[in-house]
């Protein structure tokens, strides 16, 4: 009997020095990566479309926990405390599973995740260089497209780096407005697909192009009058996307330099993208778009926005950015639609203190025509980006 426990005893503790070492091997197992990132601002003006307020205010407070859940699986989740209307509201931005062992550069997402559409999307937007996304974000993207679904990426054995990706959602955030409260919404409402191609030339400069598709089964808008109540409400904070449609094309580039392949002491980032958003207006059952005299709707109706931008990091310590971007959208108002257009130029100049520190002052040049409450205006912010703890390496 002795001998047996003496077997047993071994047995456990082999086991158990077994399961240490797969643990040591990956110490994310046992460690997971915790990270927070703080983000406060001052504002001289508010901005259209756009999440802060004039005056002081908090942006994004974002607290992540990452592992290996084994050594086939890695999970992570990233909530958002933000304030708004002078309101604090806590959001689930992520909490997906991913494999690690699919072959043939295969891979599957689940969860609640960012697409991986465009350029920006799939970033954090504490790492942009900007205070605010481009306007094209903030209209047709609701600042950044994140959701409940499934992602299936695949990366081709190419000497050049080649990804393709299909994505399905629910699409909740970017559903059309349903002005009477009987729309019989998708549960699956959006659909996309994308490829990214890139690759190096030379050791200084490095280059990425992209396109995407987005298949909003619940983005066809009806053609009908606005309630006052309903206008009042676009007016509340919302991650939901302002100008929606069935059809959400996207073309991004992006190229990048530093001397000698060393990015540490200087870099330049150019970067751009162009939505087209299409089949965006329906006649609604049972109601007649007769009164439209003044824009009758069509089939050629679309919305679109672009953006340029431009950052260099002259030291160490300090970068300096310029962006222009514009949104050409329309909008139902009473018995026609309304062309709407919002121009964006943007100075940003930053210091850094360290890779977990920015300090941004922002010059906003804004001019828009048929937006709501708002003016062409020049707009200064202040902010500034801490982050506490280990954090994941960032996109391309």
């Amino acid at each position: 009997m002795s001998a047996l426990n003496t077997r047993v005893s071994l047995l456990a503790l082999a086991c158990a020095f077994s399961s240490y070492s797969v643990m040591a091997e990956d110490s994310s197992l046992t460690n997971p990566n915790i990270s927070a990132v703080l983000d406060g601002y001052y504002q001289t003006g508010d901005r259209p479309l756009a999440e802060r307020e004039e005056g002081f205010g908090l942006g994004e407070t974002e607290l992540a926990l990452s592992a290996n859940i084994d050594d086939n699986f890695y999970g992570k989740i990233t909530t958002v405390i933000e304030s708004a209307d002078g309101e604090t509201e806590l959001n689930l931005e992520e909490a997906f599973i991913q494999t690690l062992a699919l072959p043939s550069g295969l891979s599957a997402r689940a969860g609640r995740f960012l697409s991986d559409i465009g350029y920006l999307n799939n970033q954090h937007k504490h790492t942009d260089s900007f205070t605010e996304r481009p306007a094209a974000y903030r209209a047709f993207l609701g600042n950044h497209y994140y959701d409940d679904g499934i992602r299936l990426s695949y990366v081709a054995p190419t000497d050049l780096y080649w990804t393709m990706g299909v994505e399905a959602f629910s699409g909740d955030s970017l559903r059309a407005a349903d002005e009477h409260g009987d729309r019989d919404f998708d549960d699956v409402g959006v659909f996309t697909a994308l490829t990214k191609i890139g690759g190096d030339i030379g050791v200084e400069s490095s280059w990425q192009l992209g396109l995407s598709y987005l298949r909003n089964e619940n983005g066809l808008a009806y053609a009908e009058e606005h309630e006052d109540e309903d206008e009042e409400a676009e007016d509340e904070h919302s991650h939901s996307a302002s100008y929606t449609g069935e059809n959400t094309y996207i073309a991004d580039f992006v190229y990048k330099w530093a001397p000698n392949g060393n990015y540490k002491y200087q870099n330049l980032t150019l970067s751009g993208e162009y939505f087209r958003v299409t089949d965006i207006f329906g006649e609604e059952p049972g109601h007649s778009d007769d009164g439209m005299d003044d824009h009758e709707i069509g089939d050629d109706d679309y919305h679109e926005g672009w953006y340029l931008s431009s950052v260099y990091q002259f030291s160490p310590s300090w970068s300096a950015g310029v962006r222009y971007g514009e949104v050409d959208a329309y909008e139902i108002h009473e018995d026609h639609l309304d062309p709407q257009k919002l121009k964006e130029t943007e100075v940003s100049l930053a210091w850094h203190s360290s890779h977990f520190t920015a300090v941004r002052f922002q010059f906003t040049h804004q001019e828009g025509t048929n937006f709501d409450g708002v003016e062409d205006d020049n707009v200064f912010t202040l902010q500034y980006v801490m982050t506490l703890g280990a954090h994941g390496a960032h996109q391309f």
